[in-house]
């Protein structure tokens, strides 16, 4: 059946990409935040809120909620093996993360046209409650992820 071939070469070749991106995403590596799932045009991570995460107010910062979103979803959009980045995006936050929480962040394709692309994000704690919605427009640019 061509199109389970083809589905199972999607799937295959978006868990390269992600693993070619994560072996040099410092950044995702240096905040904890370890990718639970991708597939094409969707991406799963994760992220332990630590002591050195929480701001004044003793909640997880915006900022690391906001960088677990962005990195699902570079991960989410680079999943067919091109090049793409993020041209735009909006967080609203709904509800406090904790020390110690497991935040999930899951991205879904919404839209892609041409080299455009737009992304939805929603982070969870372990609960499944919402922590943040985020959405992200992607654009293409020059080469793959990895070369075939």
């Amino acid at each position: 059946m061509p199109n389970e071939d083809h589905n199972i070469t999607a799937q295959a070749l978006a868990e390269a990409a992600a693993a070619s991106m994560l072996s040099r995403d410092n950044a995702t590596a240096a905040m904890g935040i370890a990718l639970a799932a991708v597939g094409p045009g969707h991406a799963r991570m994760t992220m332990t809120v630590r002591a050195d995460m929480l701001n004044g107010h003793q909640t997880c910062h915006g900022g690391f909620i906001f960088a677990l979103a962005d990195s699902a979803f570079a991960f989410a959009c680079n999943s067919y093996n091109l090049n793409t980045v993020g041209a735009g995006c909006t967080i609203d936050y709904l509800a406090p993360g904790r020390e110690g929480d497991v935040l999930t962040a899951h991205a879904v394709e919404q839209a892609l046209a041409g080299k455009s692309g737009v992304y939805d994000v929603k982070v969870s704690n372990q609960e499944g409650r919402a922590v943040a919605l985020f959405r992200g427009k992607s654009i293409r640019v020059a080469g793959e992820v990895i070369s075939n």
